[in-house]
């Protein structure tokens, strides 16, 4: 792992770990706040309205699922994965911290546009921690490369076969 990643993973995870602690421990607190966003995937995923039901559940479950991610990705275990569920869990926060937010007057529409912009940052660094690939190929890259190769592997050989078929007719 390069210096950069060592360094730059664990100040990306430290803000999560931090909000999903907050998220924990005031997950009752929060659980009004939650409740029109959860209505609002209630009716686009009708079968989520059982999960989306509990407020403080899903409060609950948000902070977990974003301090045992984040302390994925600042261990450098799993970094995709917890990079895409920091995404996710940042995307609910980043909608719950909007909506919630007190825009009457000119500093809180300030203090909330700023809030969304720091949410936004935030999920374009997990974003990026999520393409990853810690300096080795991904997914995609083998497969064109064993794509590739099967081509090259099969001209080979249709041009030995091709050679053997023409050495057996012409003798």
């Amino acid at each position: 792992m390069t210096l950069v990643r060592v360094i730059a993973r664990p100040l990306i995870a430290s803000s999560f770990v931090v909000s999903g602690v907050d998220r924990l421990r005031t997950a009752g607190a929060t659980a009004p706040q939650l409740k029109p966003v959860l209505t609002g995937v209630a009716k686009i995923v009708p079968s989520a309205g059982a999960i989306t039901g509990n407020e403080k559940l899903v409060g609950q479950v948000l902070g977990a699922t974003q301090v045992g991610a984040a302390v994925l990705l600042g261990i450098g275990r799993f970094s995709r994965v917890a990079a895409l569920l920091l995404t996710l869990t940042t995307t609910v926060n980043a909608l719950v911290d909007y909506r919630s937010a007190d825009a009457s007057s000119p500093e809180g529409k300030k203090a909330r546009r700023s809030q969304l912009l720091k949410n936004l940052s935030l999920i374009g660094a997990v974003l990026l921690a999520a393409v990853d690939t810690n300096g080795r190929p991904g997914i995609a890259w083998r497969a064109e490369h064993l794509a590739t190769d099967a081509r090259r592997q099969l001209k080979k050989a249709d041009k030995a076969v091709r050679k053997t078929a023409s050495d057996v007719v012409g003798s």
